[in-house]
């Protein structure tokens, strides 16, 4: 009893000390302060409501973003079942909650339900043929799963143990990649250190019973998301960069996962920068860092990345991927919150302005998590501070309508 006393004072030091920390030597500025919260605690912020995101969010001409579903504080990762429910994961509240799918067009799922709770901090969700896994932030837990019902078929059963969640980064992402496998990344437990657990601030494939676990990237300090490019087979990950060095730097990161790279950190940032706290890596003869393929504004914090399926998008979606950008926590103005399309181009990765308009006037309204794509070819987007799911479909029009005026502007 007593040691866990201690343990919630610490822990209440932390949470009040930290922000008021960062806040007196001018790291942060007050409107941050809730963001730190957040990040530290999944504490939200106001609920969205349809009329706030109908007025103030913005897409690009041609599509339209609504409210999917509110009232779902936490809200991190989504995986669309296979026959298009929707699965969102919240750690801090320790469960799976299921949006069944929209059958009656009204815009919003048909029913809210806890498919499974009791969770150790769940994050990353996947599928491979009856199973459901899910990553937990101290392993890899798997359970049978009845698509026709959306319901759990049978026991939950631990797949990979013994997976450390200590210190900062403590989530992990999974997913089953083309060849069958799947894909565990997980973040570091800290700013800038030497690891004491070579799993962490890596990318590692194993088999689907959790067998023949093999680290395949190092120096990842925190890729919270990754898919694969439908053109190519190539693999990507965001990755959060280090703090404490300024406002703009250094840039959060973008990289291109092949098997046996080292992506720099803690003794590289950015476009392979050296770190001042860090001095040159012993390993330096053994390995060089590999500089990202996109840099996006420091502190920007891009989490989930999905590629998209745009057949009937405007031609420069083609070959583009979705990112979410959770937005500074630790930075004198703030800046990110929004998703943004990543358009690969001969001249090389283009990054625009997707879903935007989350912060305003000084006052963040949300903070976008996770992106998928749904069956009905619908982008949805998760938002952990207001505890809502957006979607964002695209109106493909002719050139009579467009020349009437009942399209919002111009396609791309």
């Amino acid at each position: 009893m007593r040691k866990f006393l201690i343990a919630l004072v610490v822990l209440a030091a932390l949470v009040v000390g930290a922000p008021a920390l960062l806040l007196a030597t001018g790291t942060i500025d007050s409107s941050s302060v809730r963001m730190a919260l957040n990040v530290m605690t999944g504490l939200g912020g106001p609920q969205a409501s349809a009329v706030q995101v109908r007025r103030q969010y913005r897409v690009p001409p041609g599509f339209s973003v609504s409210l999917y579903a509110g009232d779902l504080p936490r809200a991190r990762f989504l995986r669309f079942t296979p026959t298009g429910d929707l699965l969102v994961s919240r750690p801090h509240a320790g469960d799976v909650v299921l949006l069944r799918r929209d059958a009656d067009g009204d815009g919003a799922p048909d029913a809210v339900e806890t498919l499974i709770t009791g969770l150790q901090r769940p994050l990353g969700l996947d599928f491979s043929g009856d199973w459901l896994y899910i990553a937990e932030s101290n392993q890899i837990g798997r359970v049978p799963f009845d698509g026709a019902t959306a319901t759990l078929a049978g026991p939950y059963e631990a797949v990979l143990t013994g997976l450390t969640d200590n210190g900062n980064h403590w989530s992990k992402t999974i997913r089953f990649g083309p060849d069958g496998l799947l894909y565990l990344a997980q973040g570091s437990t800290c700013n800038v250190c030497v690891e004491q657990d070579q799993r962490r601030a890596t990318m590692m494939r194993m088999q689907p019973d959790g067998s023949r676990a093999q680290v395949i990237a190092t120096g990842l300090r925190n890729s919270v998301g990754f898919d694969w490019a439908p053109w190519s087979g190539a693999l990507y990950a965001t990755d959060n960069g280090r703090d404490l060095l300024g406002d703009n730097f250094p840039p959060c990161e973008l990289n291109r996962i092949v098997p046996g790279n080292f992506y720099g950190w803690p003794y590289f940032n950015g476009d392979n920068v050296p770190d001042p706290d860090m001095g040159a890596d012993p390993l330096a003869q053994q390995r060089q860092p590999t500089a990202p393929v996109h840099g996006f504004r420091a502190h920007n914090a891009p989490l989930g990345i999905t590629f998209i399926r745009a057949d009937d998008w405007p031609r420069d979606y083609r070959r583009s991927a979705l990112v979410a950008l959770h937005g500074s926590w630790n930075r004198s103005e703030p800046d990110g919150y929004k998703v943004v399309s990543l358009h690969w181009t001969d001249e090389g990765i283009v990054e625009r302005d997707f879903l935007s308009g989350f912060r305003r006037d000084g006052v963040t309204r949300g903070r976008p998590v996770d992106v998928t794509q749904g069956p009905d070819g619908a982008i949805y987007v998760s938002d952990d501070y207001a505890g809502a799911i957006y979607r964002i479909a695209h109106h493909t029009v002719n050139s009579q309508q467009r020349a009437e005026g009942r399209v919002q502007g111009e396609q791309r």
